[in-house]
């Protein structure tokens, strides 16, 4: 456990960020990087779809660009989803894991890590974009996300994946909810707006 004046210094830098207090709700001691934490598991092997059912898919990993120094955010991927031959955009099946982390540099030097493993539950595509929904399942041991995993949250993730030459891909996150918001609706994110500085995703639109 870190003492009250240190932990009261975490949640300063969190808050004077913004985005970072979104992301995480408050940073409690946890002295690994993202690379110790364990990864999500594989995702479920898709059954043969049905004549005609059209398939997406998403995967990858990337970091994205923080406006903040010494935050180190990161959206790991593999989603998958059908969808009826009729157009409709709602997916009749969604399956897959996703995992944000987010590693933040305290003014003392030292690095603290917090993470969640989330299970797909809405995987959306259309063209060069995907969004994402999913509840979590695994966060960081004694970590801020402990209470939004007892209410199997669901966070949301939107992905433009750019073609080449057309500029970077990038990345929206939802966080968690604040006070009084509830839970947020499968298949929804908020616009794809941080620049992906590293890494890069595969995206299959329906076909």
């Amino acid at each position: 456990m870190i003492n009250r004046t240190r932990r009261a210094s975490v949640l300063g830098l969190t808050a004077a960020v913004g985005l970072a207090a979104t992301l995480t709700a408050a940073i409690f001691p946890a002295s690994w990087a993202a690379a110790d934490a364990p990864t999500p598991g594989p995702s479920a092997l898709e059954s043969p779809a049905a004549p005609g059912v059209k398939t997406s898919h998403l995967k990858g990993w990337a970091r994205m660009y923080f406006p903040a120094p010494d935050n180190d955010i990161q959206v790991t991927v593999d989603a998958h989803a059908t969808f009826n031959p009729n157009g409709a955009s709602t997916p009749t099946r969604s399956w897959g894991t996703f995992r944000i982390s987010h590693r933040l540099k305290l003014p003392d030097g030292t690095w603290f890590t917090n993470w969640g493993d989330l299970e797909v539950d809405c995987l959306t595509t259309g063209g060069p974009t995907a969004t994402i929904t999913g509840t979590l399942t695994r966060v960081t041991p004694g970590g801020p996300w402990e209470e939004l995993l007892k209410e199997h949250t669901r966070m949301g993730v939107s992905f433009y994946v750019a073609g080449k030459g057309r500029g970077p891909s990038r990345i929206g996150l939802s966080g968690g909810p604040q006070p009084g918001d509830g839970q947020l609706r499968k298949c929804m994110a908020p616009a794809a707006d941080a620049p992906v500085i590293k890494g890069g995703y595969e995206l299959v639109d329906k076909k």
